[in-house]
C-alpha cells in the first residue's frame, strides 16, 4: 500500500465518497443535462434538434411566463410574511410554561408530515362551494357562500392559506429551537430594569432570534418560488382563468403535457436565476441586520 493511502486523511474521503457520489449523480449531473436540453427542441420521441437560445427568447417574449411569474410573486408575498409571523407567535406561546406542551408541539407538526394528497382532500372539502366548512362558518356571520377554488379572486388566497397551515409546524420548530437558546439571565436582567413583555421581546428576543428569522425567511422564499404540489392538487388545471398558474406549474404543463422538454428546461434555468437573485438580495439587504452574537 502506498504512503498516500496510509495517510489517515484518505479515510475521511472514503467515508464521504458515497454521499458525494449521490450528490454528483442526482443533483449536479442533472443540472448540466438540463442546461444541454434547454438548448434543444426535444419531445422524447424524435431526435433532439439544437436551437440555441431560441427557447429562452420564446419564454421572455411570452405573456404566459410573466403571468405565471406574477402569480408566483403573489403567492410568495402572501405566504412568506404571514407564515413567519404566525410561526413566531405560536413558537413564543409554546415556549411558555403551559400544561400539555408536548401535545401542542406534536399537534402543530402533524401537517408537515401529512401527505399533500390527504391535506388537499381535507382543504377541498373546507373550500367546497356548497358543502364546505368555510362557507358554513361565514354563514353565521351573514356573509354569502363563495366557490373559493373556482373564483379567480379567491383561488390563490385559498391556496396561500392552505400552504401556510401545511408548513407552519416546520417553522414553529425552528423558531422554538431559537427561543430556547436565548439565555434566561438576559430576561431576568431586563425584568430587573423594569422592561415589560413587549420591551423584553423587542430588545432581547428579537435581536437574538434574528439569525433564525433570516434562515426561515431565505428558506421560505426559496420554497415559495418552487411551489407546485399545493397548486396541482387544489387546482389541477391552473385555477380559474389561470389565476393559480405559478412558474413550476407552467413548467410542468410544457414538460409533461406538451412534451416540450427544451422549453421546460429553459424555464427551470430562468427560475433558478430568479431564486438566486432573490437569495442574493436578501443576503445583501437583510443579513446586515442579523445579530450573530
Amino acid at each position: 500500500m502506498s504512503k498516500v493511502w496510509k495517510n489517515k486523511e484518505w479515510d475521511a474521503y472514503l467515508y464521504l465518497l458515497p454521499a458525494v457520489s449521490i450528490i454528483l449523480f442526482f443533483h449536479v449531473m442533472p443540472i448540466f443535462l438540463a442546461a444541454f436540453v434547454s438548448l434543444q427542441e426535444w419531445d422524447l420521441m424524435s431526435p433532439a434538434k439544437f436551437v440555441g437560445l431560441s427557447n429562452y427568447r420564446s419564454i421572455l417574449q411570452s405573456d404566459e411566463f410573466y403571468s405565471s411569474l406574477k402569480h408566483t410573486v403573489y403567492f410568495s408575498l402572501g405566504s412568506v410574511p404571514g407564515g413567519i409571523l404566525l410561526a413566531l407567535f405560536i413558537a413564543i406561546l409554546l415556549n411558555s410554561k403551559i400544561k400539555g406542551l408536548s401535545f401542542y408541539r406534536t399537534l402543530y407538526f402533524i401537517p408537515v408530515i401529512t401527505s399533500i394528497n390527504a391535506v388537499a382532500i381535507v382543504w377541498k372539502w373546507i373550500y367546497h362551494g356548497q358543502y364546505g366548512l368555510l362557507n358554513y362558518l361565514i354563514g353565521f356571520l351573514g356573509f354569502p357562500s363563495q366557490d373559493w377554488l373556482q373564483d379567480p379572486r379567491f383561488a390563490m388566497p385559498a391556496i396561500i392559506m392552505m400552504s401556510i397551515w401545511k408548513g407552519l409546524g416546520y417553522n414553529v420548530v425552528i423558531f422554538l429551537a431559537g427561543l430556547q437558546n436565548v439565555p434566561g439571565y438576559l430576561y431576568e436582567a431586563a425584568r430587573i430594569d423594569g422592561a415589560n413583555a413587549w420591551e423584553r421581546f423587542r430588545h432581547v428576543t428579537w435581536p437574538l432570534l434574528s439569525p433564525v428569522t433570516y434562515f426561515v425567511l431565505v428558506m421560505s422564499t426559496i420554497s415559495s418560488f418552487q411551489v407546485f404540489a399545493q397548486v396541482y392538487m387544489m387546482t389541477p388545471n391552473g385555477g380559474p382563468m389561470g389565476s393559480t398558474t405559478v412558474i413550476v406549474f407552467y413548467l410542468y404543463q410544457y414538460a409533461f403535457r406538451q412534451y416540450k422538454f427544451g422549453y421546460a428546461s429553459a424555464l427551470a434555468f430562468i427560475l433558478f436565476l430568479i431564486i438566486l437573485t432573490m437569495t442574493l438580495l436578501q443576503k445583501f439587504f437583510v443579513e446586515k441586520k442579523v445579530h450573530y452574537s
